[in-house]
């Protein structure tokens, strides 16, 4: 895997968390503003579409790097639109880099011939 690749993963990774965060406030926060006084939909609801933005842009640039599979791509495209979708996204993005690094540093040795 060269650095490009790698990047582009490790953006999708630290993206994936935040956006599920801000999708789980944004529920609480429409929860609340129909239920009390409180209304901080529309700045959640911003900083939620800014980061849902970023993800599927990484996710974009992530697939096309990679070339995952369509059934891996779209699992990563639905996560995205899950309210705890990021965090399982999150968890499998660093066991497929952590993979890779393992892979690679066979290769090197000359372990695997893959």
């Amino acid at each position: 895997m060269d650095i490009k690749t790698a990047s582009s993963l490790h953006r999708l990774r630290l993206v994936s968390a935040p956006e599920a965060v801000s999708f789980l406030l944004l529920l609480v926060c429409s929860v609340l503003k129909r239920t009390t006084d409180f209304d901080a939909v529309f700045p959640m609801g911003l900083i939620h579409g800014l980061l849902f933005v970023l993800y599927v842009i990484f996710w974009l640039d992530a697939w096309k790097r990679v070339r995952w599979p369509l059934g891996t791509a779209a699992l990563y495209f639905v996560l995205s639109v899950l309210p705890t979708g990021g965090f399982f996204a999150e968890r499998k993005l660093k066991r497929e880099a952590e993979d890779e690094v393992i892979a690679s540093r066979a290769r090197r040795e000359g372990t695997v011939s893959a």
